[in-house]
């Protein structure tokens, strides 16, 4: 196979073009929305794939798992690379389905633009809003694209509405819709002035441009102004010719709307149905004109590993390198390492610094990605999407840079699991092979983990969910050979205080030769915030020595990582240290973090702390003769239901659920609606147990203990 590289960037001016042409955007949405289908259609229209790939069919080139084709979802993301109207397009596909969303965060982190598609039926959905947040944290400009306009019960208009009140967002309509449903025949251009019909028997690569029928003639009218209006927002002088009744130009409405757009002020919208072939390509076209490149955002933001002191890369090939992993594939012959590079050149067989880790690493090979498939290439440069084969270290988060000019970006955030299982390997056999796959997977996906439950020498895999944790047993058993059984879901349950506490921990052994001494008083204080640990030193006058502070701080986050007899996290809780008492020969770090062990102990019992479970925001969407009985049937499962309303002819219940009482709903909500209920549900907070079911919980671990012991 012969070895590319990346379009000659030999002089600056050309560097700047090559930067100037490149759009890096993802795909993103509510499962079913259609992601994968227009990604389908990219590929096909910009020629990157000579025949279309159906999901239905399980052909889709993105999803190239067996797992996404054999279920029909999109589980992990996948990138390409290809050329739109002279312009290139590093695409992403994300998935859709809330126990996979670590897959649109990495990838957010990296892209500077993103398509977030809607079904126009029911128009923004539970993981709409999930997605739309992540893109907001990470400032990305997003196009919309109102996709099945060809179904029953479409409305493009309450699709905007949901748009502007679910998300908080200002839609700016690109394009009206001709019909829609059986009657849907194309869209009309409102920048252009201009109707896009389809011929139905070219795949959509057939298009006629055309006046504006006389029948949408007033509506154009009506949202064109309304358009020009918004993109005057952006420019001055195109607000004054337009309040002058002068002329303006196309590529002047473009301009203003562009810099609307990268700013996230506003968010171009356009229509179509991907499945049917229509739209796709001037949504492309929307893609080139108002997303960024990287020369419109402003320069990486990092800091100086060595000082700390905050460092910017501008996207430049011709200063120091620097990239940020963000998925890495685990493989027998090297993993897979995909990264972003925001600054510098970096050849094959470089050796990069892994500032995250601290240590060096050598580029063995980089490939341009089209989903599984590589193509080799001898250098990325600023600006690049990739992956690279030889690092060792580095994992998702983790930045590479020039080891002359060391600089660390900020990492990636996961949540935390929510449901564990134990795993227990078939044989001897297996259960070495089972530790090693482990590792893989947990080097592959942030948002699983695994551990020995050191009381029962169980190995316990926890994830995202119940789907989440079932790809990885088949893949654990299927794609890697390894013989297992898994054991029923649990829930990641945690603890935390009732109220204020003040403790003292004393570790003091003093029976001749070298002894051990240390004391400490802790004030534990409940915090609202239940997922975060605190601690602070309130020492003063060297009641502890500095040396020792450390070492109580670790003291104190071990223990409520331990959880106790029945290991459930503690959380939520903030730990100053405010007095202590040290002795000058028999103290010693490990004395000072055994008190500070003991004290947690005194605070952390029965009678102060309280067991929190994980709920889910739950969105159910059922036809209006299964309401009752799915309310009837949440509400047995401890729900607050918030809201029910219409979406086309579904009524949707809004409620919040314990994942205690989730598991195996999908069979109870098909059982209860003929098949035709759907359901989303996303980790929303955590909260206290009602006393009946914490004493329910409370004794099942102890009876698991118990049984495990016996065994």
């Amino acid at each position: 196979m012969s070895t590319q590289s990346t379009p000659s960037a030999s002089t600056p001016s050309k560097a700047a073009q090559y930067l100037k042409n490149l759009r890096n955007f993802g795909i993103m949405a509510h499962i079913d929305a259609g992601k994968t289908t227009i990604s389908e259609r990219i590929l096909f229209y910009t020629g990157k794939a000579h025949k279309i790939g159906e999901v239905h069919d399980g052909a889709a080139t993105m999803d190239y798992l067996q797992e996404e084709r054999e279920r029909g979802i999109t589980i992990t993301s996948a990138a390409t690379q290809c050329e739109w109207k002279g312009m290139t397009l590093n695409l992403i596909d994300t998935p859709g389905h809330v126990d996979f969303t670590a897959e649109v965060e990495r990838s957010l982190r990296v892209l500077d633009g993103a398509v977030a598609v809607f079904d126009a039926v029911s128009g923004v959905e539970a993981q709409s809003e999930t997605v739309w947040r992540q893109a907001d944290r990470h400032k990305v400009p997003r196009l919309c694209f109102i996709n099945k306009m060809d179904r029953i019960g479409a409305d493009f208009k309450e699709s905007l509405a949901s748009i502007r009140e679910r998300l908080g967002a200002r839609p700016a309509v690109m394009q009206l819709p001709m019909g829609s449903a059986k009657d849907y025949k194309g869209m009309i251009d409102l920048v252009r002035g201009v109707a896009f019909t389809f011929n139905d028997e070219s795949q959509g690569e057939e298009f006629f441009e055309g006046p504006v029928p006389p029948e949408y003639k007033d509506e154009f009218e009506t949202a064109r102004r309304e358009l020009f209006e918004i993109a005057a927002e952006f420019d001055d002088a195109l607000l004054e010719k337009l309040l002058e009744e002068k002329p303006v130009t196309e590529a002047e409405i473009k301009a203003a709307l562009r810099v609307g757009t990268i700013s996230t002020k506003i968010f171009p919208v356009f229509n179509g149905t991907a499945l049917k072939n229509k739209g796709v390509q001037q949504l492309l076209d929307g893609v080139v004109e108002y997303l960024p490149c990287p020369l419109d955002l402003p320069p990486i933001v990092g800091h100086d590993p060595r000082g700390g002191e905050a460092l910017t890369r501008n996207p430049d090939p011709t200063v120091p390198f620097t990239a940020l992993a963000f998925k890495t594939i685990s493989e027998k012959t090297g993993d897979l390492t995909f990264i972003r590079v925001y600054s510098g050149v970096l050849p094959t067989g470089t050796t990069v610094l892994n500032s995250t880790k601290g240590k060096s690493e050598r580029i063995g090979r980089l490939y341009r990605m089209h989903a599984a498939n590589r193509q080799p290439i001898d250098e990325v440069r600023a600006g690049d999407i990739a992956a690279a084969v030889g690092l060792k270290l580095a994992v998702t988060g983790d930045t590479l840079c020039d080891e002359n000019h060391p600089i660390r970006l900020e990492s990636i955030d996961f949540p935390d699991p929510v449901i564990s299982m134990s795993i227990e390997p078939t044989s001897r056999a297996d259960r070495d092979k089972l530790g090693e796959v482990l590792a893989r997977l947990a080097k592959e996906d942030p948002t699983f983990s695994y551990f020995t439950d050191q009381e029962t020498n169980e190995t316990v895999i926890a994830g995202m969910g119940e789907l989440h944790l079932d790809v990885l047993k088949n893949r654990i058993v299927r794609d890697y050979g390894v013989g297992a059984t898994v054991g029923a879901p649990r829930v990641a349950y945690r603890q935390t205080l009732k109220r204020e506490l003040v403790v003292e921990g004393r570790h003091i052994k003093q029976s001749g030769g070298s002894g051990q001494y240390g004391v400490v008083k802790i004030r534990f204080t409940p915090l609202d915030d239940t997922s975060a640990v605190e601690f602070i030193s309130e020492i003063k006058g060297g009641a502890v020595p500095r040396e020792y502070i450390k070492p109580i701080e670790y003291g104190i986050r071990q223990s409520a990582i331990e959880g106790g007899q029945d290991k459930f996290p503690y959380m939520g809780f903030k730990a100053a240290l405010f007095d202590g008492q040290y002795h000058e020969v028999d103290s010693s770090e490990l004395a000072f973090e055994a008190a500070a062990r003991k004290a947690f102990r005194e605070a952390f019992v029965p009678e102060t702390t309280v067991l929190l479970e994980p709920i889910m925001k739950v969105e159910v969407q059922v036809p209006e003769e299964f309401l009752g009985d799915v309310i009837g049937d949440l509400n047995s499962r401890r729900a607050q239901v918030s809201d029910v309303d219409s979406r086309a002819n579904l009524r949707v219940i809004h409620s919040k659920v314990p994942i205690a009482e989730m598991f195996a709903y999908s069979s109870r909500l098909r059982s209860l609606t003929q098949g035709r209920g759907t359901y989303s549900m996303e980790p929303d907070s955590y909260a206290p147990v009602p006393n009946e079911t914490a004493k329910r919980v409370y004794e099942e671990s102890a009876k698991m203990r118990e049984a495990k012991r016996k065994q």
